[in-house]
């Protein structure tokens, strides 16, 4: 499926707002977002540059993100589920926000309750698996 350079961009400022919502950054986070922004096309050194300001960063907007299609932002709310998940815990702004993502691309509160337990019924497979997103493209 080829995936809308907007959609992409959209991606992983997604997981960039995601990864900040608690106010820390993991190495387990920045290893998955780096892997996020490689397939998605984006140079390390934007990475790196992102990476390094992320968390101070006032021009990166916190609006949830609406997608082109259902499918890329179902793909992006598990990958966000995971990403929040791999520092082994997962706080009520992380998954505020996902959920706000969710409803602006016309997906139930349901659906995301349902996909974080499954989740978090496999933590050691979290960053070991193929993310929703690779699937796509």
């Amino acid at each position: 499926m080829e995936i809308p350079q907007l959609d992409r961009s959209n991606y992983l400022k997604g997981l960039l707002i995601t990864a900040r919502k608690d106010n820390q950054l993991s190495e387990a986070e920045i290893a998955i977002i780096n892997k996020f922004a490689t397939r998605l096309g984006f140079s390390s050194d934007f990475f790196k540059e992102t990476i390094s300001n992320l968390l101070d960063n006032k021009y990166i907007t916190e609006e949830p993100i609406k997608f082109s299609s259902q499918n890329i932002a179902k793909s992006f709310i598990e990958d966000g589920l995971k990403l929040a998940l791999s520092d082994d815990a997962i706080s009520s702004a992380e998954t505020a926000w996902l959920k706000e993502t969710a409803k602006v691309n016309g997906i139930a509160e349901e659906w995301v309750d349902k996909k974080k337990k499954e989740i978090q019924s496999k933590p050691h497979l979290i960053g070991k698996t193929e993310f929703a997103l690779f699937s796509l493209i």
